[in-house]
């Protein structure tokens, strides 16, 4: 299985998640909940990975996240590359 992490440069992933930043910006403004816009991101994307990758692949992606919020990969402002948000 190939990842987006060995088909994208970090260029690639930084710039999409300022697009994603910038929905959310703007759900924010029309006064959408942040617990739905998360939602509604993590099942948006788990449905394209799963038509990328196949159900057992996106599983497998899904399963390794427990490990990675636990080790707060995804707490505070901290990017993946290590620079402050």
């Amino acid at each position: 299985m190939q990842t987006s992490e060995t088909r994208h440069s970090n260029d690639d992933s930084l710039l999409a998640l300022d697009l994603i930043e910038a929905a959310w910006c703007r759900g924010k403004e029309s006064g959408v909940p942040h617990e739905l816009m998360a939602y509604a991101a993590v099942f948006a994307g788990m449905r394209d990975l799963v038509a990328i990758f196949g159900e057992t692949a996106a599983a497998a992606m899904a399963k390794n996240l427990e490990n990675r919020i636990k080790q707060g990969e995804f707490s505070g402002d901290v990017l993946p590359d290590g620079n402050v948000h």
